[in-house]
């Protein structure tokens, strides 16, 4: 009698964005200048990159989540919801910002951008790991910087490919989407500081 393979559980954080099925070519057209007043919101909260990767905050957070984890072995629930609520939020502006959706980023609303972290269980983190982390995670800075370069050729022809029929190619938009799922389990990982798991290299 053989036993069923373990599955692997999810990853500490997630991320889906719903496939629209109809854009607006018109909001598409003007998306750089509707953009703006979101973008500089975004910024003056997260201190200029947060429409992709949630912001220079995020290393303040780390920073000081890391000495938390470190001395006093806690993370504090608020701190975590400050965390998971400002990478939300930074998720609907990126989303928006490539074309994904047409819905303005709400600061509250889920909208069509599914994105989950787990809060942490502190006793089964290692305490000093944290200090590390982000440079365990250089090899996925490397491979990420190449997808960027991808996906911001992909939001420019799926640009196009909307403003001619109306919908985003569902590759292109397949991919951009892995790349900001992938993007979004570096940074639990390396600056929210929620899971030990090192993040697997794929899209998906």
């Amino acid at each position: 009698m053989t036993s069923a393979p373990a599955t692997l559980e999810p990853y500490a954080a997630r991320l889906s964005i719903d496939y629209p099925e109809k854009l607006n070519r018109l909001t598409t057209l003007l998306r750089l200048v509707w953009i703006i007043p979101i973008v500089v919101v975004i910024g003056l909260i997260s201190g200029g990159d947060g429409a992709r990767t949630g912001g220079s905050i995020l290393g303040g957070l780390a920073v000081a989540t890391a000495l938390m984890l470190a001395v006093r072995v806690v993370y504090p629930r608020w701190w975590f919801d400050f965390g998971r609520e400002l990478t939300r939020f930074s998720a609907r502006v990126g989303a928006y910002s490539a074309l994904l959706t047409d819905q303005l980023p709400s600061t509250v609303e889920e909208q069509s951008v599914h994105l989950e972290i787990d809060y942490p269980d502190v006793k089964r983190l290692n305490r000093w790991l944290p200090l590390v982390k982000w440079l365990l995670a250089i090899p996925h800075y490397v491979v990420l910087a190449f997808l960027w370069i991808g996906a911001a050729v992909a939001i420019v022809t799926a640009w196009f490919a909307i403003l001619i029929t109306g919908r985003y190619p569902r590759p292109l938009f397949a991919y951009v989407v892995g790349v900001a799922r992938w993007t979004l389990r570096v940074n639990a990982y390396a600056w929210l500081l929620v899971t030990d798991r090192y993040p697997p290299f794929t899209l998906k």
